[in-house]
């Protein structure tokens, strides 16, 4: 088994390897192996050197980082809530981005994607606050929440689902009221809010690379605490696992990873729920093999969205949010149909 867990992580590298070069040569204009070696290593003052390092590098560089970020966040998402179709989206992180950056074009005057990050960014960590200080303070004695109760109370599983449904309705309401009334604000945010990484420069890759490092270390150091609370929540703390621990580390890794990549390229779909199933498939259930190749494969799927999208219809592009959920509607289909998702 670990032979060929270690055998398919060499391949996902490999894939890696490949979407990053062919992000780098493939486009409205390609270029050759030998161009792009020479734009990368050499410098110099071509259309090559220019088009490959001031466009399709930093834009290639936040396609590495939000693949990851987001396959990362919905890999310890559905670990924590134990529902294989959860995904970033489910604490409204996604959409109290949307609402901080539509409030920002709205009224304060931002209108470029560097700018968008730390107001993307405030709006995601607001709405996760927001979401579990409902899901740890709600009442006690109803139906729903008995499950809640016998567990010791707290921020479950069911609570956050429930909370972050409500948190984002009020979110998307407060985004079209806006938007509503800000005939400008709405031409401008749609751009965003479909998911791409046109117009992205190596600003963007600065701002956001310390939070999604930081995001890593946090999911990375529950793997072993996500793996017992898989066998259930009794048995986790019989395994000597803190639970309530483990969630809010790896809730707030989740959230920070989220935020950073919906900040710096908008809400990609289907990154956070689909990666998660390759990489179990590839490697088994354990996170501390599953996060790793979830971390390879988010990014072949974002570049490889990306690059097609360059190509379909040239010289127009289309967003790697709209490739990416073309992709993940018959995937989720295809869970429903394979009994995946609960009944």
């Amino acid at each position: 088994m670990r032979s060929r867990r270690l055998g398919l992580t060499a391949l996902a590298v490999l894939a890696l390897l490949l979407a990053v070069f062919f992000s780098l040569a493939v486009g409205s204009r390609a270029f050759a192996p030998s161009e792009v070696a020479g734009a990368l290593f050499r410098g110099g003052s071509g259309d090559a050197a220019q088009v490959v390092r001031f466009l399709r590098l930093p834009r290639t560089l936040i396609g590495l980082m939000v693949g990851a970020a987001l396959a990362l966040a919905g890999t310890v998402m559905q670990g924590l809530t134990r529902n294989p179709i959860a995904d970033p989206g489910i604490l409204g992180v996604s959409q109290g981005a949307s609402a901080a950056v539509v409030a920002a074009i709205a009224f304060a005057g931002v209108h470029t994607p560097t700018g968008y990050v730390w107001f993307a960014f405030a709006g995601a960590g607001l709405a996760s606050v927001v979401v579990h200080g409902i899901a740890t303070r709600g009442r006690w004695g109803t139906p729903l929440f008995e499950r809640s109760r016998e567990l010791g109370g707290g921020a479950t599983p069911v609570r956050l689902a429930l909370s972050g449904a409500a948190i984002n309705a009020l979110l998307v309401s407060v985004s079209m009221a806006i938007l509503t009334t800000k005939a400008a604000a709405l031409d401008e945010f749609r751009f965003w809010q479909v998911g791409s990484l046109t117009g992205r420069d190596i600003g963007v890759a600065a701002q956001i690379w310390p939070f999604l490092l930081v995001g890593a270390v946090l999911v990375l150091s529950v793997a072993r605490g996500l793996d017992a609370l898989a066998l259930g929540e009794d048995v986790a703390r019989g395994l000597g696992q803190n639970v309530a621990t483990v969630r809010i580390v790896g809730g707030l890794g989740a959230t920070v990873l989220t935020g950073a990549g919906v900040a710096a390229a908008g809400p990609i779909a289907f990154v956070g729920l689909a990666v998660p199933h390759l990489a179990r498939a590839a490697v088994g259930g354990g996170h501390r093999w599953t996060l790793p190749m979830a971390a390879l494969l988010g990014p072949v799927i974002v570049l490889v969205a990306d690059t097609v999208g360059r190509i379909v219809f040239p010289p127009s592009e289309v967003p790697a949010g709209v490739l990416t959920a073309l992709i993940g509607v018959p995937f989720l289909v295809t869970l429903v149909r394979r009994r995946a998702v609960p009944a």
